[in-house]
Order: C-alpha cells, then sequence, then structure tokens
C-alpha cells in the first residue's frame, strides 16, 4: 500500500512538472516574439524577456527543468526562423548557461539572498558564454549575408575606436547580455514569491 502511495505521489509530481514547464515554456515562446532594439547597440541586436520564464523553472523546480522551457521556447520559434536556426541554437546554449548556475544555486540557498546570488551567477555566465557563442556560431552566419566590415562599421557608428570583432563582442554583447540576464532575475525576484503557491500547488 505504501509503494502504490509513493508512486501515486511521484506521478502527481511528476504531471505537475511537466504542467509548469509547458506553462512557463509557452510564455517563453511568446515573450521571445515580444523582441526591441535597444540604445548604444546595433539594430540587428534584440532585447526580449524569454529567459524569465526558465529562470522561475530553475528556480521553482531545478536547473534542468530550466533548460527545458529554454529548449521548448527555440524549438517553437523555429517555425518562425529568420536565421536557419542558428539564432535559435545560440539563444539555446546561453540560456542553458544561466539556468544551470541559478538553478544549482538556488538549490542550495533557497532564499533572498540565494535568489540573489543565483540570479547574478547566472546573468554573468551567460554575458561570458555569449561571447564564444557569438564569435564562432551567430557572427559566422551573419556574415553569410553581411561582409564583416558592414558588421563591425554598425558598432564602429556607435563607438569610432571598435576594433576587431572578438573586441566589439567583449565591449558590447557581452554587457547587453549582462544586463538582459539582470533584468529577467529582478523581475522572477519579485514574482517568484507570489507566484510559488501556483507552482506548488497549494492554492485552495
Amino acid at each position: 500500500m505504501l509503494a502504490n502511495v509513493q508512486t501515486h505521489r511521484s506521478y502527481h509530481f511528476s504531471v505537475r512538472n511537466i504542467a509548469i514547464c509547458a506553462m512557463l515554456s509557452a510564455v517563453a515562446s511568446v515573450l521571445m516574439f515580444i523582441s526591441f532594439s535597444v540604445p548604444l547597440m546595433p539594430s540587428f541586436i534584440k532585447l526580449d524577456l524569454s529567459e524569465l520564464p526558465a529562470l522561475l523553472a530553475a528556480f521553482t523546480l531545478g536547473p534542468v527543468e530550466g533548460i527545458v522551457v529554454c529548449l521548448v521556447k527555440n524549438l517553437v520559434n523555429l517555425f518562425f526562423t529568420t536565421t536557419a536556426g542558428v539564432g535559435e541554437l545560440c539563444n539555446f546554449l546561453m540560456g542553458a548557461a544561466m539556468m544551470i548556475p541559478a538553478g544549482l544555486i538556488y538549490k542550495k540557498m533557497q532564499n533572498r539572498a540565494g535568489a540573489v546570488l543565483a540570479a547574478v551567477a547566472g546573468a554573468v555566465f551567460m554575458a561570458l558564454v555569449s561571447i564564444p557563442v557569438n564569435y564562432f556560431i551567430s557572427y559566422p552566419m551573419y556574415m553569410n549575408f553581411m561582409p564583416e566590415e558592414a558588421i563591425l562599421g554598425m558598432y564602429r557608428a556607435i563607438w569610432p575606436g571598435a576594433g576587431d570583432l572578438l573586441q566589439c563582442l567583449c565591449v558590447f554583447n557581452a554587457p547587453f547580455t549582462l544586463v538582459k540576464g539582470l533584468l529577467s532575475g529582478i523581475v522572477v525576484f519579485f514574482l517568484y514569491k507570489p507566484l510559488t503557491p501556483v507552482f506548488r500547488g497549494q492554492l485552495r
């Protein structure tokens, strides 16, 4: 009898976790469509907050579930891709890079300090990973349609002293990615506690 109860509970939690991942993946997919240009960045670089639901999943369920949300949102956006899937691949890699430290840290420190540390560590790691991901994957794809000098020219229009591509990625893209991750972390910091009863099925 005890084994049956444990199996039922395990099944219940599994179904609940799948439902949470599905809901957050749907929100992330929508947020990925809502992107906009920002000042001091080339026009082809857009800001979106689609890592926000994935971070909620990482805090609520763990880093694996956060990565799953990143994967699903990019699979959905493959149907509308304008980058032959390269943009989605890079977005997934950077999102996963954020979820791993964020989810692991919050799993060990489930308090406000842990949430802040997790979000900051995740944003920093995502920013660092963005450099090789963009340098070796994203920008080689862009250069099939736009010469490297034209891309560099867009950076130099903002900062005339911009040098080669790697420097531009370090000066522009990495800080941009860091701010993007921190914005998601700030929103999650304020949303997580009010949403916790919903995620844990404690509403009456």
